[in-house]
């Protein structure tokens, strides 16, 4: 029977508990802590610190000598955080950026026109001297990325269009276009249109548009190659069979990346983040989401150091860890104030350590699984 550990965090991100569970598939959703009594007749010793919740200290230089009466200190009680770049959907076709308005519903009565598309192409990717990359920027629609022995890259795209009326479909056509490069290793799959204008006075808003055009890619490429690929709305993102590094994005759906050998990053708002390592990743890697569980499962010689942070939900382990040291509060200085950060992660280890590898959400559980594929 293998043994897993469930990893407890208190609010405040200061205290780690470790015990053992039978299954972590049958864990509750909800686990109760026991106290320290109870763990302590269970000959399991738990150090637990009691903090209270985290705050952000704002502190006058100039008040320094007055602060045993605190007659000019300022503290900001925050409620409990996790600093993930929030790609708000109503507001971002770029993830990173937060650029644009894309809030269109997939079941808008207005849109009673329809018409499909599908997008055939192929493109030779010999190993050469460089890195064989990839990279997809979509809008509306489901990412598919598969590794193969090929040398070559084959694209489907399912293309479907939903207007006002026929005159907004043939405006659509012209308006949004799928802008296809390669040089030399690296192919880009950009999806183009209005919505990628960055001005004020582009003349033109979301709501003028009257429709919405939606690729779905499917995508097989050579394994090892490097692939960056984000979408934001109506579909998932999936990966599997990919050797070489990753930076996978989404906004309204999930991630699912499957039977890799690389490091990288994988982020979305809304939805789960699935991930399964064939070859346990060497560089430092990030995992994130914020409404929906993290999974993460590895290969059995798992040596690596992890940051974790959650609100609500639990953090559970297949693997033997040890807990790190807890980092100290920040110090920021901005101008006159100085500013005093307390670190929100659980850090643990395990085996002997090695690339840092983050996880983090809000509402979810937290999973570390060990591989049996």
């Amino acid at each position: 029977m293998s043994h897993t550990y469930l990893l407890s965090v208190l609010m405040s991100g200061m205290a780690l508990f470790l015990f053992p569970e039978q299954e972590v598939r049958n864990v509750p959703e909800k686990v109760a802590v026991p106290s320290v009594q109870q763990e302590e007749r269970r000959g399991v010793r738990v150090d637990v610190v009691r903090d209270k919740p985290d705050m952000d200290f704002e502190i006058d230089v100039d008040a320094e000598r007055d602060i045993e009466t605190a007659t000019e200190m300022d503290i900001d009680v925050d409620e409990p955080q996790i600093d993930i770049e929030r790609e708000e959907p109503e507001t971002g076709v770029d993830a990173d950026t937060e650029k644009d308005d894309v809030d269109i519903d997939e079941d808008e009565p207005g849109l009673r026109e329809h018409e499909q598309e599908k997008i055939e192409k192929s493109f030779a990717m010999p190993a050469g001297a460089g890195r064989r990359t990839l990279e997809i920027d979509n809008v509306w629609g489901t990412i598919e990325v598969a590794g193969t022995a090929s040398d070559h890259a084959q694209l489907t795209v399912n293309k479907s269009i939903r207007a006002e009326s026929k005159g907004k479909i043939e405006q659509a056509k012209k308006d949004v276009t799928l802008d296809i490069t390669q040089q030399g290793d690296a192919l880009k799959l950009y999806v183009n249109g209005p919505f990628r204008c960055n001005c004020h006075d582009c003349g033109r808003s979301r709501e003028d548009d009257g429709y919405v055009v939606k690729m779905d890619f499917q995508v097989q490429v050579p394994r090892d190659i490097d692939i960056k690929i984000k979408t934001v709305n109506e579909g998932h993102v999936a990966v599997r069979d990919i050797n070489g590094s990753f930076v996978v994005r989404n906004v309204n759906g999930d991630i699912q990346i499957r039977n890799i050998a690389g490091s990288g990053t994988a982020r979305t708002v809304n939805g789960p983040v699935k991930v399964s390592f064939r070859q346990n990743p060497s560089e430092a890697s990030d995992f994130e989401t914020v409404n929906g569980a993290v999974e993460l499962a590895f290969a059995r010689d798992l040596a690596a150091d992890f940051k974790f942070k959650t609100f609500n939900g639990g953090i559970y382990s297949d693997f033997p860890v040890t807990a790190l040291p807890v980092q100290g509060m920040k110090e920021e200085h901005h101008g006159a104030k100085v500013i005093f950060r307390a670190d929100r992660y659980t850090g643990a280890r395990v085996n002997s350590g090695g690339p840092q590898i983050k996880v983090e959400n809000l509402n979810g559980d937290i999973r570390i699984l060990e591989n049996h594929e």
